[in-house]
């Protein structure tokens, strides 16, 4: 087709160019053509391959001869220079033309316009591949061999391994759940909160069984073009039964199982993903060697289509770890670390509660670093406490320079903070108070770490936390009658207690055993155009919000109370801390247990005892 186009555009630019040609002129000899020109009746001349065209001038042409005249060409190399002496305009014929040159010339404009169909003939045969391409998985293979990881690897989440144990036995002898006519199920979700090790422990599950490990992350199959991701979720399955056995593990699948219907910006690409999912699940054979794993850690707006039987029907919590967890993994992280003798791996344990597995491979990092830093050969107790400190508080600014009336208000701050923990019951150990800023906007900061782990807490405790976080704005007040700015994150925290004593926990006083939280996976499952807010009045909203209030305010003036008490070892304190920036929580205690310094009384002088004689 494409040959045929070619032929004829060359076929009329020869016709044209032949038109063009056959134009009426009249034909004179070639001498008496030069003789013409040497006289000066030409005006200009055209020279081509074959013959010469001449224009004469049009005074010197008489009104019964033509004006266009013609020639047979002769090879004369005399001529154009002669042309030219006589001032004549000569075109075409600079240097000699061949007949191939000539029909070359007349050819540009079809050449390139084959050359433009040609481009696109192409651009069209490589976008035939590219959206073949655009429909595969993207899913990570990793062989029996690659995944190098083992439960010798997980630690902290026994619980966990636990009810993945059988998993590996069905991958490993099949036949042995075959016999009794078991299956597994379908499809595994791991839930937790972000950095429990849920991906870990995915691949650990597969360098157990010793099979192949497929990985892909819910956001690659959304794409802007619909159809892409329910292709690409097609591709996947279908790879997967070719190695089977295998797992097939998707991370954050909420990026492809939201609840469907849950907002009016419904992503059409997204639920036809998830769509496909579901088929696919449906379809899905367990006997044929392949499990399916999935992470989240936002359980509650998953589709309720995923998350029932014989689909994602065994949900494994990967929680927080317990004190024995976290030692655990803190062992498994300081392999290749070299701890010095006072390294004491369970104290950093008992300080560390609530942090997950990547918070303690963090700490460990951040220690190691530190010691290299300090030119030490092991990392001791020291850069160990210190990495927890950074990882919390973040990294320390030295340059950030405080005027002194700043660092005097932050330290008087802080103390606030300080010995109001001190003087309430039940509230973290203090481990250290500085005013050395740290992080992006910290200007100081009070460690408070627990040394146990905490699953429950009471109305009092509480109301603990709320005095100790607003005593740092009590204190600006006790000794400056003014605040700043710096409390604001205690401000943030604090409202945020108040309000899920009052909400969630039903912890106000006038507003009964009531819980006005909504469920999260409610909400998400409200059809569109549901209640926004709680389904509570205005009146209740009035009376939360009062109640709040009420809280905050008794929690501040019970932390300005403790304060007053206590004003002398706050300024005390104030000035140790100004003069060294950092104190431990022990040397705060021992000014604590340290008697005041009495001023000492002037001396009377004494009378002269009279003596009798």
């Amino acid at each position: 087709m494409f040959l045929a186009i070619f032929l004829g555009l060359a076929v009329s630019a020869l016709l044209l160019g032949r038109c063009a040609k056959d134009a009426p002129v009249r034909e004179i000899a070639y001498s008496a053509l030069r003789a013409e020109a040497a006289a000066g009746g030409l005006e200009r001349v055209t020279i081509t391959p074959t013959e010469i065209r001449a224009t004469r001038r049009a005074e010197r042409t008489r009104w019964s001869q033509p004006r266009d005249v013609r020639a047979e060409r002769v090879d004369d190399p005399q001529l154009v220079p002669e042309l030219r002496a006589a001032g004549v305009e000569v075109w075409g014929a600079h240097e000699r033309d061949s007949a191939v040159t000539s029909l070359l010339s007349s050819l540009i404009i079809p050449l390139l316009m084959v050359a433009v169909v040609l481009w696109f003939v192409r651009g069209a045969r490589r976008a035939g591949p590219m959206a073949a391409q655009a429909g595969r998985s993207g899913a990570r293979l990793y062989a029996e061999t690659a995944t190098r990881a083992t439960f010798a690897d997980v630690a902290g989440v026994d619980e966990a391994k636990q009810e993945l144990v059988e998993v590996i036995e069905y991958l490993r002898t099949p036949e042995k759940f075959a016999r009794l006519g078991g299956t597994l199920p379908k499809g595994i979700l791991l839930v937790g909160p972000p950095g429990t090790g849920k991906t870990l422990l995915a691949r650990a599950v597969a360098g157990e069984a010793g099979v192949a490990f497929f990985s892909i992350s819910g956001s690659e199959f959304v794409e802007l073009f619909v159809g892409v991701g329910a292709a690409r979720v097609r591709d996947l399955f279908a790879h997967a039964r070719e190695r089977a056995p295998c797992i097939v593990f998707i991370d954050e699948l909420d990026a492809i199982g939201k609840a469907r219907g849950a907002s009016l910006n419904a992503h059409e690409e997204r639920e036809q993903t998830l769509n496909q999912l579901l088929v696919e699940l449906d379809g899905f054979d367990p006997r044929v060697g392949v499990v399916l794993m999935a992470a989240t850690n936002r359980p509650e707006i998953l589709d309720p289509a995923l998350l029932r039987p014989g689909r994602f029907d065994r949900h494994v919590l990967v929680d927080r770890p317990d004190k024995a967890g976290r030692l655990a993994i803190l062992q498994v992280h300081s392999r290749k670390t070299a701890l010095a003798a006072d390294a004491d791996l369970d104290a950093i344990a008992s300080m560390t509660a609530g942090m997950v597995g990547a918070d303690l491979a963090n700490i460990v990092n951040e220690a190691a670093l530190l010691a290299v830093r300090r030119d030490k050969d092991a990392v001791g107790t020291a850069e160990l406490q210190e990495a927890i400190a950074r990882v919390i508080a973040g990294l320390e600014k030295r340059n950030r320079v405080l005027s002194p009336a700043e660092k005097e208000r932050v330290a008087y701050h802080e103390l606030g903070h300080a010995l109001v923990a001190l003087a309430l019951p039940g509230q973290a150990e203090l481990r250290k108070i500085s005013i050395v800023p740290r992080g992006i906007a910290a200007l100081g900061y009070t460690l408070q770490l627990p040394t146990e782990d905490r699953f429950l807490l009471t109305r009092r405790e509480l109301e603990d936390k709320l005095a100790v976080l607003l005593a740092g704005r009590a204190a600006e007040e006790l000794i400056y009658g003014d605040v700043s700015t710096g409390a604001q994150d205690d401000l943030q925290k604090a409202t945020n207690i108040a309000r899920s004593m009052v909400r969630a926990y039903a912890m106000g006083e006038g507003l009964g055993p009531l819980s006005f939280e909504r469920d999260r996976a409610a909400t998400m499952l409200d059809a569109v155009g549901g209640p926004g807010r709680g389904e509570y009045g205005d009146d209740v909203a009035r009376a939360i919000d009062a109640e709040m209030k009420r809280i905050c305010l008794a929690q501040h003036a019970r932390a300005l109370a403790l304060l007053t008490d206590r004003r002398a070892l706050l300024e005390r304190a104030a000035v140790a801390l100004l003069a060294s920036e950092t104190l431990t929580g022990d040397e705060l205690r021992a000014l604590c247990d340290a008697p005041p310094v009495a001023p000492v009384a002037p001396v009377a002088p004494v009378a002269p005892v009279a003596r009798s004689a």
